[in-house]
């Protein structure tokens, strides 16, 4: 791809070259995102049991999953929308995952706490 190109493509919002991530941002992103990863599968795993013994005794529970599929969705969109927002581009791509991990895991973290604890 020739320069011109590449600006005309890019313009202002040029990624940063990557450098060597420290290796405590490639760690704390690791363990962010295994938290999130954990916390979203029990909750979906959580949602999947109400929906299925709620099936079984007859009840709707198409609003639940289209709910939680929503939510999911949502917040899939606003962390996607805050991955393209130009000053983050700009970050260095460690530390852009840093931040996304950092934004995406307190809320299904706390989640699934509460229900771990008011379930078990």
């Amino acid at each position: 791809m020739n320069p011109q190109t590449y600006a005309k493509l890019y313009g202002p919002w040029k990624p940063v070259p990557s450098a060597r991530p420290h290796p405590g941002v490639t760690l704390l992103t690791a363990l962010l995102g295994v938290a999130t990863g954990l916390s979203m599968a029990w909750l979906t795993f959580l949602v999947s049991m109400v929906a299925l013994w709620g099936a079984a005794e007859g009840a709707a529970v198409g609003g639940l999953l289209a709910e939680y599929a929503a939510g999911v969705a949502v917040g899939a969109a606003l962390l996607a929308a805050l991955a393209f927002v130009p000053g983050v581009r700009r970050m260095a791509p460690a530390e852009r995952r840093l931040l996304l991990t950092v934004v995406a895991c307190p809320v299904p973290l706390v989640l699934a706490v509460v229900t771990w604890l008011g379930v078990g």
